[in-house]
């Protein structure tokens, strides 16, 4: 029998509403069928959403419903249940309220008006009517939506015939325009200045094709071409622009978009609410970036943040500013920086959030906001500028928009402790207005900046390495990060470099004595065991850290989904923080610390951040734990346990300076292409590595970089490229390796197209990688513990994220040294009061006492977080015994005598 939770939601709602607030008038109950019919939107497969009186042409309804390219799908208004409802649907449809997908209710009765007929009328306590009629009504698409998405279709088939005319059209000018070649060079110039000396011909190429494409999307949404006249990049471009590209050539070139223009333009007739235009300009340049390019897109990490997100961080910065400083966010001396704007988000709310008589003073001296990517410049620059115009009735240019790439942007220097005033030593000498760009950077530069806020790139390489658009390095800012964050850390390897650790660090050091961070970005350095450094230094360089963990990390958790309960509708769990620096401090830091629930719904999430206050959380204070960890801490005596493997004692010297039982440890092999080096089958793995070196080879021979996608590409294959690195195919390379736990497959192990085989792979298994040895495998994937040995090379991905522990290594003249260290040799034998222990004795030990499920439970947490540790058990050559025999089974799996198992059939059921 169906159910219909919604509606029985709904229902209960509906009668609490009526029993405790004692009144069924419209006002009273409407919330009741909001929430339902909200529910309904986020279920649908175009992930609708309901927005509460939002104006439209001829009214406003109590609830419009929106696509996710921010287009009105229908319209919902509710009326009093003491009301004639058929009188009042005519009243509003005679004031103008739309015909095309209207639905109406008063809690007793709903009506469905589309296409200027009714459709359905149910009674609302059948619940089976009710939901048919909502479904009807989300489902019902209006000839405009048609129109739309045919024209967005024909848009993704013609735009790479437009594409190449008009790079046709470039190339040309390139080569015979004398003007434009003049132009182009200055224009570059401009940009290897103010935004990265990496710019080259081909960006600016890049650019110059975007502007010419986008030009028409924003005159057809705002109907103003003031932005492209005015905006110092926009002026450039354009007149670089029409050096060759005007009347035909221009007529001709890009005559096949005007479909798609043109149904642009008549949906922005139909939004009358300013913001909601924003909202659609954003949402129509996400889906055209995406088309023109997926991959910049992708690289630029580009996910943009809900409003309520936005106005949360706001709001919570201006009480922080009060509680710490005594100041607010439209004080004069408080500088305030977005690094990374985007479309403008945060800038346009921090405009609608301060006050008018204020703003005028802070818009055109004290807010400031960088972006790289010209698109979103431009949408920026045009949705600040309007959000201006539109709180004060006046147009002023805004002042304080940089093109520029802020982390290449070093060119200020620290004074004091932390920062301060900034200068700038470099001159450039472009005559007239191109300088513009270059005098708002350096002006930014010399600002002090108290407050600097945003949603930096979520992106750390990018989802697909074959697209072959990896984020670009960063000398000085990685230098910092490695200075500061890798240093501090504990982990064998840490992965710091992601881009919202890159501004971070960023931020941390431009920020000054007294001032404020406040970003959403991904939340893995709340607990992640790589960024132990990050937290240690956060809590000495911050006086007070106000973190809103928003959770939903679907590769943690499973259970959920992205687009249900993620607010960004992405994998990756995200949090909000706030990084207070208060110089005069000198007590530790304080960590507040409150979270929501993985499985609450991605619309509640947001309801939540726009209906509280910051003040209003009840946040837990966290005292950090001696290994830096804020939550998941551990009050076990791990610590005390003998270290298994570390740093210290891999690097040793001498056996003085050896604090470890093991000494070499080292990641088991990552391919990065598994389909290319593991076979089961021999035959199959030498025609496909044969095939890839012949592909690889043939690049390399003929200098062609264009990276094809018939071979899957990485960085470290790239950087093998660069080198000139031959793969030179030898039968000598293919040897067995535990592919997954108890699953042997043949491996083509050549370090050219295995990522990560390296020299520490050669110490465990000789030079061919075909020596005795045994090996324990254990995960550190801070997922779970799983443990299992092998006498052969092993997959990064056999236990989770695997890091091995030989018995034996191999010197460079390939003889078999011991790797149980002289220090764990000694310790292990005064404990026990035993010389005949041998290093065989301890290997077979450690592996027993790894398993012992008692060790597990025990220390579940610290397992999650750092390298097992050794316990020293009574009884020690017992638990060597089992250890061995444990050994014998696992290595020697494939030879071991099955379990007898009794067969019992039984006939399938009818």
């Amino acid at each position: 029998m169906p159910t219909y939770p919604h509606i029985d939601r709904y229902y209960t709602e509906l009668e609490d509403i009526i029993q405790f607030g004692g009144s069924d008038n419209e006002l009273n109950i409407r919330p009741a069928f909001q929430n339902c019919l909200s529910q309904y939107c986020s279920d649908h497969r175009e992930k609708l959403v309901l927005i509460p009186e939002l104006a439209s042409q001829g009214g406003v309804p109590d609830g419009t419903v929106k696509d996710t390219l921010r287009m009105a799908r229908g319209y919902w208004e509710a009326k009093d249940t003491h009301d004639d409802l058929d009188a009042e649907i005519q009243a509003k449809l005679n004031q103008g309220y739309p015909r095309d997908n209207i639905l109406f209710e008063d809690s007793q009765t709903a009506v469905l008006i589309q296409d200027r007929e009714e459709t359905m009328r149910v009674d609302m306590t059948d619940a089976a009517q009710l939901d048919r009629l909502i479904l009807r009504f989300l489902n019902y698409e209006l000839p405009q939506i048609e129109e739309f998405r045919a024209a967005q279709q024909q848009f993704k088939t013609d735009l790479p015939t437009v594409l190449e005319n008009l790079r046709q059209s470039v190339e040309e000018a390139e080569a015979n325009n004398a003007e434009y070649q003049q132009r182009a060079a200055e224009f570059l110039a401009l940009c290897q200045q103010s935004i990265s000396p990496a710019v080259t011909e081909d960006d600016v190429r890049e650019m110059l094709l975007q502007h010419i494409l986008t030009q028409d999307i924003f005159l057809r949404v705002f109907a103003e071409d003031q932005f492209h006249r005015e905006n110092n990049i926009a002026r450039e471009l354009t007149t670089l622009e029409e050096t060759f590209f005007t009347g035909d050539v221009r007529r001709q070139a890009i005559d096949r978009l005007r479909a798609y223009y043109g149904v642009i333009g008549r949906a922005a007739d139909e939004i009358a609410d300013y913001s909601e235009k924003q909202q659609f300009l954003k949402a129509i340049y996400e889906d055209f970036y995406k088309t023109y390019n997926p991959a910049a897109a992708d690289t630029l990490g580009i996910v943009y943040t809900p409003n309520e997100i936005v106005d949360f961080i706001i709001r919570g910065t201006d009480y922080l500013l009060q509680k710490h400083f005594r100041r607010t966010l439209a004080d004069e001396n408080v500088q305030i920086l977005d690094p990374a704007t985007g479309t403008g988000t945060f800038i346009t709310s921090l405009i609608d959030y301060l006050p008018t008589d204020q703003l005028e003073y802070k818009y055109l001296n004290e807010i400031h906001a960088n972006e790289v990517a010209i698109l979103p410049y431009y949408i920026a620059n045009l949705n600040i500028e309007y959000s201006y115009r539109e709180k004060t009735g006046q147009y002023l240019e805004f002042p304080n928009l940089c093109f520029v790439d802020t982390l290449d942007n070093m060119d200020w220097q620290q004074s004091g402790s932390t920062s301060g005033a900034v200068t700038r030593q470099s001159t450039f000498n472009l005559g007239g207005l191109s300088v513009d760009n270059w005098i708002r950077i350096q002006e930014q530069n010399e600002k002090p900046i108290s407050v600097i806020i945003g949603n930096p790139p979520y992106n750390d390489s990018q989802t697909n390495w074959n697209e072959f658009n990896p984020n670009r390095e960063y000398v000085e800012i990685d230098r910092r990060i490695s200075e500061t964050y890798v240093k501090q850390s504990g982990a064998q390897k840490t992965h710091q470099y992601d881009m919202y650790k890159r501004f971070l660090r960023w931020a941390s050091d431009r920020l000054d004595d007294d001032g404020i961070i406040a970003f959403i970005t991904n939340r893995a350095y709340l607990d992640t065991r790589q960024d132990d450094g990050f937290r240690q230094l956060a809590a000495e360089e911050f006086s007070d850290l106000y973190v809103l963990d928003l959770g939903s990390d679907v590769r943690r958790n499973p259970k959920i989904a992205g687009t249900t309960h993620n607010v960004f509708g992405i994998q990756t769990g995200v949090a909000i923080g706030f990084f207070v620096r208060v110089n005069a401090k000198r007590e530790k830091c304080s960590i507040h610390y409150a979270r929501r629930e993985d499985a609450e719904l991605a619309v509640d999430k947001r309801a939540y951040l726009s209906e509280t206050m910051l003040d209003d959380i009840d946040f837990q204070t966290i005292v950090p734990d001696q290994r830096s960890n804020w939550l998941n801490q551990s009050d076990t005596d791990i610590a005390r346990l003998m270290s298994l493997a570390n740093r210290e004692t891999k690097f040793a010297k001498t056996s003085d300076e050896e604090q470890a039982v093991f000494g070499l440890f080292t990641n088991a092999v990552k391919s990065n292409r598994d389909d290319w080096v593991f076979d089961f089958d021999v035959g199959n793995l030498r025609n496909k590595a044969l095939f890839f070196a012949d592909v690889y080879n043939g690049f390399l021979e003929y200098s062609d970089d264009s990276y094809s996608r018939v071979i899957k590409w990485s960085r470290d294959l790239r950087n093998e490229y660069r080198r000139g690195r031959r793969i030179i195919y030898s039968e000598a390379n293919r040897v067995q390796s535990l592919y997954r736990p108890f699953i042997v497959k043949q491996h083509f192990a050549d370090s050219i197209m295995n990522d990560v085989l390296t020299k520490n792979h050669e110490q465990m298994f000789g030079k061919n990688l075909v020596e005795s040895n045994n090996v324990i495998n254990f995960c550190v994937n801070g997922k779970t513990f799983y443990v299992l040995a092998t006498d052969r090379l092993s997959d990064f991905h056999l236990t989770g994220d695997t890091q091995c522990l030989p018995l034996y290594r191999y010197n460079s003249d390939g003889n078999q040294d011991g790797n149980i260290t002289e220090w764990g040799l000694r310790q292990i034998c005064e404990h026990y009061g035993d010389d005949r222990i041998s290093a065989e004795d301890i290997f077979a030990y450690t592996y027993a006492a790894l398993h012992d499920p008692k060790y597990r439970e025990i220390y579940a947490i610290d397992l999650l977080q750092e390298f097992p540790r050794l316990p020293l058990h009574p009884n020690f050559h017992e638990w060597a015994l089992l250890g061995q025999e444990l050994l014998d089974l696992h290595i020697g799996f494939e030879s071991v005598s099955p379990w007898n198992l009794n067969r019992v059939e039984h006939e399938k059921p009818d």
